[in-house]
């Protein structure tokens, strides 16, 4: 975490299930489906503070919706004013389709895998 926004990052990672490239304006559409080609799919975002454990859960979920070949949008948000708007205190966490599923701790990919599945995305 840098002081004074040293350091910190000024863009959030964005990916599109379909691989389409997004920007932040097309991602208030994610809703109705994919942000790009409209297709329907889970939105994931994992939430943090930019740590070794953040990026980490990230890195996983991306896996894990690889290797399932889900139609899904991931996004990282680093930004703590996002994050807050959640009500999230513990990080790194998972949001899927606006709705918190972890908070607090780093899954391992099978284990994203499985609670993807159990979500029905």
């Amino acid at each position: 975490m840098g002081l004074f926004g040293f350091g910190k990052k000024t863009e959030e990672e964005v990916t599109c299930g379909c691989n389409g490239s997004v920007n932040e304006k097309k991602t208030s559409v994610a809703a109705e489906g994919c942000c790009i080609c409209g297709e329907n799919g889970c939105h994931i975002k994992v939430l943090g503070a930019g740590c070794k454990s953040c990026h980490e859960q990230y890195v996983n979920v991306k896996k894990a919706v690889a290797n399932i070949n889900l139609n899904a949008e991931v996004e990282y948000i680093t930004d703590m004013e996002k994050v807050m708007n959640y009500g999230v205190m513990s990080m790194p966490a998972i949001v899927v389709n606006e709705q918190i599923v972890v908070m607090g701790k780093v899954l391992k990919v099978s284990q994203v895998e499985e609670l993807l599945k159990k979500l029905g995305c």
